[in-house]
């Protein structure tokens, strides 16, 4: 959440920027009157306990009067605040200045491409025939165990998986990245706390029946979890972690023809970056992530493009996001394969994680977090680009050490 001192004392800048991620601008106007709401029942209340703390004991009509009123006030403060936090739970972070403007992801910005899409000479696949063909991957039989959108991966298909995550926690953990194998369910504060809904439009978590627990969208939720209601000390920051987990989505809706097979799916396993630091190095901890992604993308040897998303298409949670999109010749054009986010101290007042300064004081630490492998949309990209005429598969070479074999043979 938004602090809300700032939304007290700049209140048109909190509006634009609610209104930059296309928010209705009277958000902040409710915010501010619960505000108001809430700060004079606590002065009425305080006023009343002081005067109970120090009665008159001449006047035992007025002793009685503060008790019933304190007994009618107390409860409407617990109301108050919670109205106050809900409110204010649906302001969403503010853009950074340099975000681009837009209303939605028409408008994300290009900034640029690496490596060129290949050219066949020969009529080139999409993943789903490639994997059929080649016994890697198996839609029909994940359909009739789970249900639609779950598969099983055979044979050089779930090597190639472990072969990928294996090659980013050894690629990380070479740039300080703590290697992490985190819970697949988590607690509705830190799944909400993080900004994966259970309801609503963009809802995604699939939630316990009978239990306060939910699937895990991303490792991003149980990593920014780990440090809930601690002060971390500034000499121990950045904390960078790469998180081990699998995820699921509900991913309900319609999402057009090039949502098929590994694109969009319930179940996948990610590696994910996370990393706590101070708040005027977050720029530059954002930056690593990208960089880091991009070397990933480049050792895999997979064209692709960097998207800046615009604050119409930046979420609640970010300040600023980039994508890197894949080239997916089966689409004939990108498609999304990691995402980075700049949160800043939105998620950490959500979940009361601080750091303590050298000089003593105490303020929230920004949080960031990043896809480094997606086992989904990786693979897809990866079978596609490395595709051979006669059906086989080349893998890339930064894998061959981790598969044991440098091609998927027809």
């Amino acid at each position: 959440m938004l602090d809300i001192k700032v939304i007290r004392e700049n209140p048109e800048l909190v509006k634009e920027g609610v209104g930059r991620k296309g928010y209705n601008a009277s958000l902040v106007d409710d915010v501010l009157q619960l505000d108001r709401e809430y700060r004079e029942l606590l002065r009425q209340v305080e006023e009343l306990r002081a005067q109970r703390n120090k009665p008159d004991r001449s006047d035992a009509q007025a002793g009685r009067a503060v008790k019933e009123k304190l007994k009618e006030l107390e409860p409407k403060i617990d109301e108050a605040k919670s109205k106050l936090e809900e409110a204010l739970n649906g302001i969403p972070n503010m853009p950074l200045p340099e975000v681009p403007s837009g209303k939605d992801e028409s408008e994300n910005v290009v900034l640029r491409k690496w490596g060129e899409p290949p050219i066949f000479d020969f009529q080139p696949k999409d993943h789903l025939e490639l994997g059929k063909s080649l016994n890697l991957l198996d839609f029909e039989t994940g359909a009739k165990v789970a249900g639609s959108q779950f598969y099983f991966l055979y044979n050089e298909g779930a090597l190639l998986e472990l072969a990928l995550v294996q090659y980013a926690f050894n690629l990380l953990g070479q740039e300080g990245f703590t290697p992490v194998i985190t819970p697949d369910l988590a607690k509705s504060r830190y799944y909400l706390g993080t900004g994966y809904a259970p309801k609503g439009k963009e809802a995604q978590t699939y939630v316990v029946e009978g239990e306060d627990l939910g699937l895990i969208a991303t490792a991003e939720v149980t990593l920014a979890g780990k440090h809930a209601d601690e002060i971390l000390e500034e000499k121990n920051l950045p904390l960078k972690y790469i998180g081990y987990s699998h995820c699921f989505r509900r991913e309900a809706g319609a999402y057009g023809k090039y949502s098929k097979g590994l694109y969009r799916v319930h179940e996948f396993t990610k590696a994910e970056m996370f990393i706590y630091c101070l708040p005027e190095d977050s720029k530059k901890y954002h930056e690593l992530i990208l960089s880091l992604e991009e070397k990933i993308y480049q050792d895999l040897k997979i064209p692709y493009r960097v998207v800046e998303m615009c604050a119409g298409d930046l979420g609640a949670m970010a300040a600023r996001k980039f994508d890197i999109e894949a080239w997916m010749p089966g689409r004939n054009d990108y498609g999304e394969v990691t995402s980075t986010s700049n949160c800043t101290d939105y998620q950490a007042r959500n979940l009361n994680i601080r750091c303590r300064r050298a000089d003593g004081t105490v303020n929230f630490v920004h949080m960031l977090n990043g896809t480094a492998i997606a086992t989904s949309r990786t693979p897809l990209a990866i079978l596609e680009n490395y595709q051979n005429e006669d059906g086989s598969v080349t893998i890339p070479e930064v894998l061959r050490p981790y598969l044991g074999k440098d091609k998927i043979p027809s």
